[in-house]
């Protein structure tokens, strides 16, 4: 009997030594231990160990009542040490306190140890019986060895048959694809539920051990899905941030920040107790569901007649294009292109990429064998020059006020436009399953297209000057780049039109 209690008393001093660092890490300093609970006395207590563990009971349930579930879950990490994970689950089975908080702490200890085999791989090692049959899983027999000691609740048929439900959890849990269709499901609610109704057979070593092993799986699937979803969300605000906006979207009435989505912490999150940080999850989830609902910009071609929606770069170029031959079967009419109004913040945003490529491009052609200069690669694709355009980005008189360095800053500029409008082109096709950054993508475009309009009517004015110098070859080789530009416009007005209806 008495060696029964030293080793009931080895358990609450391993247990307080635990709640002792966690609390210690909390608070930043240690909370005072009551006297004759300290490890001096515990060795020493002998002589009345009946007592001294009421006290220490007593003492542990007070430490209960400040540790959370989710203190307790980010308190448990891979250094955790096995036993130290045994002893604090075979403390909360002897406790059997029918409160929600004993049985999430219970769920996490059990869960831990089920994640943090001391051999890897041992708990999927399963054989069959030597009548065939299927016999107790490994995990189960080592919850057996662990609690055989413990008083344990016995397992009614009312409850075994509860416990089947859990099979099905986990196939459910497999189709899921994508954060909302996880969240949306429920299952987490109605996986809580089944654990209430399984009331004190919660601690039953067969439920802790099914449990445990749906927990890991669902664990699994609910942090990659999650864990894409805010990745995706953070892409967008970043380059959201990027062109200058500052509003991804509302939910519930609010308005999401990018500084909203900065702030959000992915492995705080993941570390909290799924209980306290479900509406969190929630709230990504709705943030997710809105910027794949945002309405795309309203796409469409202009019609070279109605002269009113698009740009001059992109009304030129309707105007360029012949005239398709009447053909038996008219053509489905189509609605103007409605480009919405572009902020000076975005052309800010957009005008130090196009910089950031008229460098890039610079220094390539500047360092490149001669023969190759023409051919700069992209990153989706090799963007070519002409003879006059690859001169311009080598042009040492880019500096000088006169009008050949009037022309290379135009041929510069057209090209630098050209790669962007093409880069865009690309990200926009790639992104055609995902509506928030197709989104993005077009929002870009359209910001292109008015800065192109500009750059296409500035190299107007360029092209004429030079053709009243005596180098006519300047005011073609304008001529040539601003016509290439006006395809790429063109291409992007019917790109934004195609893959957004």
């Amino acid at each position: 009997m008495a060696e029964d209690l030293k080793f009931e008393l080895s358990i609450l001093a391993t247990v307080q030594g635990f709640y002792q660092k966690l609390m210690r890490d909390s608070l930043g300093g240690d909370v005072p231990i009551p006297a004759g609970l300290d490890e001096a006395s515990l060795r020493q207590s002998e002589g009345n160990l009946p007592e001294t563990l009421s006290r220490m009971y007593r003492w542990l349930h007070l430490l209960d009542m400040a540790i959370t579930p989710a203190m307790l879950r980010q308190a448990l990490t891979p250094e955790t040490d096995s036993e130290v994970a045994e002893a604090l689950l075979r403390y909360f089975v002897r406790r059997r306190e029918p409160s929600e908080i004993n049985r999430d702490k219970t769920d996490l200890i059990s869960t831990f140890l089920y994640r943090h085999p001391r051999v890897p791989g041992q708990w999927q090692q399963r054989g069959y019986g030597l009548d065939g049959s299927l016999p107790l899983s490994p995990f189960e027999i080592a919850l057996i060895e662990i609690l055989a000691d413990t008083d344990v609740p016995s397992l009614p048929e009312e409850h075994v048959q509860l416990l089947r439900n859990f099979d099905p959890f986990r196939e459910e849990i497999s189709r899921y694809r994508d954060f909302n269709s996880l969240m949306d499901s429920g299952i987490v609610s109605r996986v809580r539920e089944l654990k209430r109704w399984l009331d004190s057979s919660f601690y039953h070593p067969g439920v802790l051990a099914t449990v445990a092993a749906h927990n890991a799986a669902f664990g699994e699937r609910f942090d990659k899905l999650f864990t894409s979803a805010l990745g995706e969300i953070k892409q967008f605000a970043q380059a959201l941030d990027e062109m200058g906006g500052s509003i991804l979207s509302t939910v519930d009435g609010v308005e999401v920040t990018v500084e909203h989505v900065a702030a959000i912490e992915q492995k705080e999150m993941l570390d909290a107790d799924y209980g306290s940080a479900l509406e969190k999850f929630r709230r990504v989830s709705r943030l997710k569901k809105e910027l794949d609902r945002r309405p795309p910009i309203r796409k469409s071609l202009l019609a070279p007649s109605a002269g009113n929606a698009l740009p001059s770069s992109r009304k030129s170029a309707a105007a360029a294009k012949p005239a398709r031959t009447a053909s038996a079967k008219a053509p489905v009419p189509v609605q103007a292109f409605q480009a919405p109004v572009v902020t000076a913040q975005q052309i800010s945003a957009e005008e130090g990429k196009l910089r950031r490529v008229e460098e890039s491009i610079r220094v390539f052609v500047r360092v490149a064998d001669p023969k190759y200069r023409q051919v700069v690669p992209m990153r989706y694709f090799n963007l070519t020059l002409t003879a006059a355009e690859a001169e311009a980005y080598n042009a040492p008189f880019l500096e000088e006020k006169s009008l050949r360095a009037d022309v290379a800053r135009t041929l510069i500029r057209l090209v630098s436009c050209i790669a962007r409008v093409n880069t865009e082109l690309e990200e926009l096709k790639r992104s055609q399953s995902m509506s928030s950054l197709w989104k993005l993508h077009a929002d870009a475009l359209v910001v292109l297209l008015d800065i192109a309009s500009t750059t296409t009517e500035d190299a107007g004015r360029v092209a004429k000057m030079a053709e009243k110098s005596e180098d006519g070859a300047w005011s073609e080789a304008i001529d040539e780049t601003a016509q290439k530009l006006r395809m790429r416009t063109d291409l992007a007005v019917k790109a934004m039109a195609y893959t957004g209806s």
